[in-house]
């Protein structure tokens, strides 16, 4: 377990963190989704990251013009909603074996789903479409490995050759766990150092602590109750940790299985929670602020 830098709060992050989320129940998935699509170019086709990155996987970055009062002013952060709402429907692409820097893997999954059949993918995007509107609204220029719901892939190579070349200050990998259906919570997800990540595993811990705290701080989910220590678990068996150049975490925001868990990740106010939490996160990260409740 590692234990947080931070312990304290900055209300002036906060409203600019909130500057474009919500606090009540807001619109479905597609609403979201939407309002993304509308700024940035459409999924990347399966064919297109097979090899190297073609124009139509380079990063998705969006900006608006920076000013100095803004915290994120000239930094660049990159999301990874895992999986996506297509996998489903094309298990000979994301079943491609891939090596992830240490063995070989899938491209890709399919991801979990609650008992109601919320799927992670659509979680996962709808959470990055809320973080990425707070992070730019904090003047940060914003890269996503995915613009939509409905496409396949890329594959978890591909989404970390997005961030590493996008030179990312920062990135977050954003998922739900299937786990044990009597478990409860988040966890953290810190990369091992195995060559190409081994210059960024003090900073991607540092961020793991951040992140964690502000999962407690700002959300009513507990730390995992079934996986790693106190909310935060080693692991080297993921591409887009093995793989990354910049300080990175992956965060499975709660466990899809469980109905407590499930009632939470499927709510658009928890969610928009969710990206706030990481938001004061990224900023706390980046601008060596103390993490604050909202």
């Amino acid at each position: 377990m590692h234990l947080t830098r931070r312990a304290a709060a900055v209300l002036a992050a906060i409203g600019i963190v909130c500057a474009g989320c919500a606090t009540s129940a807001a619109g479905p998935s597609s609403a979201r989704a939407g309002s993304a699509s509308s700024a940035i170019t459409a999924d990347p086709s399966p064919s297109a990251d097979s090899g190297s990155l073609s124009a139509s996987a380079s990063p998705g970055a969006t900006q608006i013009p920076a000013a100095a009062a803004l915290p994120l002013a000239g930094k660049t952060v990159g999301i990874d909603p895992g999986h996506d709402g297509g996998n489903f429907d094309d298990p000979a692409y994301i079943n491609t074996m891939i090596w992830n820097g240490r063995a070989a893997e899938t491209c890709d999954t399919t991801g979990t789903q609650t008992a109601s059949g919320y799927t992670e993918a659509r979680f996962n995007f709808d959470v990055a479409t809320d973080l990425r509107t707070d992070l730019i609204a904090a003047g940060a220029r914003v890269v996503m490995t995915r613009h939509g719901n409905g496409g396949v892939g890329p594959c978890v190579t591909a989404r970390a050759r997005i961030i590493n070349r996008a030179h990312a200050d920062v990135a977050i990998d954003i998922h739900a766990d299937g786990g044990p259906a009597w478990g409860r919570g988040f966890a953290v997800l810190e990369p091992v150092a195995d060559g190409p990540n081994n210059k960024v595993i003090s900073a991607s811990v540092a961020f793991g602590n951040d992140v964690r705290a502000a999962m407690l701080a700002y959300t009513s989910m507990p730390a995992s109750t079934y996986d790693g220590q106190g909310g935060v678990i080693e692991r080297n068996d993921l591409a887009g940790l093995n793989l990354t150049t910049v300080p990175k975490i992956l965060i499975e925001c709660g466990n899809m299985p469980n109905a407590t868990d499930a009632r939470q990740l499927t709510n658009p106010a928890f969610q928009h929670v969710l990206a706030r939490a990481f938001t004061a996160a990224i900023i706390a990260f980046l601008t060596d602020r103390p993490i604050q409740k909202g």
